[in-house]
């Protein structure tokens, strides 16, 4: 397994209203354990993070972030290659952010702004003008709308092994019955464990996780067609439908979106 480099220190003395890095991350990486005073934004620019804190995994998808407060331990690892940013927030600027960790959908107009500080390789914005537009991104962030985790994660030892295959196969069509039998309870325990550890349903949370995968599928440039194919989805007009009442846009639009250069 390769390590990436511990966490880069921000220059927490300096009076810029937040800190852009831009970080890459080879398959396979993991980031150990580690907090800042600043508070932090991670979003994948390409490919799926995967953000433990406090024993819950965050993922951080295309299109959402991962936000964590000041002083908040986590660490970091992913599967596959990434390409994300990490917008540090002095602690002085974060009243009217979450005071928890949480995930926030992320607004073309951040994206927008935030592609421009790394084409020109802004990490600290310095002159009024770029000042100027890292207020716009703070203010972006204090709108957000935030979820307490989008695809939460667990550890008991029943429920965590079936969430595991589900996430190797998206698209297994079986069904709670399947599952229950592979996990050694019935349906009806499945179905509790479910609210019980993810404070939602079993439907839902396979609902969320077929919209993260096809999230990367779609950032990747993968066809709609052949995503909801990989997703087990007997036509293409029932993803389209699924995928639109749970993101609030059509993945044609998100596929578009995520083949934009972000530099």
């Amino acid at each position: 397994m390769e390590f990436a480099d511990s966490a880069p220190i921000l220059a927490g003395h300096l009076p810029y209203p937040l800190a852009c890095r831009i970080l890459h991350f080879t398959p396979k990486s993991v980031m150990d354990r580690h907090s800042s005073p600043w508070a932090e934004l991670n979003f994948a620019l390409s490919g799926m993070m995967e953000i433990g804190i406090g024993g819950v995994t965050y993922l951080s998808p295309p299109q959402y972030a991962i936000w964590i407060p000041p002083h908040v331990e986590h660490c970091c690892q992913n599967e596959g290659d990434v390409h994300y940013a990490c917008i540090g927030v002095p602690a002085a600027a974060c009243d009217g952010m979450p005071d928890k960790p949480c995930t926030l959908e992320i607004s073309p107009v951040m994206r927008t702004i935030l592609a421009d500080f790394e084409r020109r390789g802004i990490r600290y914005p310095a002159t009024p003008e770029d000042r100027r537009m890292a207020q716009v991104v703070i203010d972006q962030i204090r709108q957000a709308r935030a979820y307490a985790s989008y695809l939460p994660s667990t550890s008991d030892t029943v429920l965590a092994p079936v969430l595991s295959a589900l996430q190797r196969n998206p698209g297994d069509k079986r069904g709670a019955t399947h599952w229950a039998a592979t996990a050694g309870i019935t349906e009806r325990t499945l179905l509790r464990y479910c609210q019980q550890h993810l404070g939602m349903s079993f439907n839902e949370w396979r609902q969320r996780l077929r919209v993260v995968s096809a999230l990367g599928l779609l950032d990747a440039g993968h066809s709609v067609q052949t995503v909801a194919r990989d997703l087990g989805y007997s036509t293409p007009s029932a993803f389209i439908a699924m995928f639109q009442r749970l993101t609030g846009e059509s993945p044609d639009s998100a596929r578009k979106r995520g083949m934009q250069p972000v530099s």
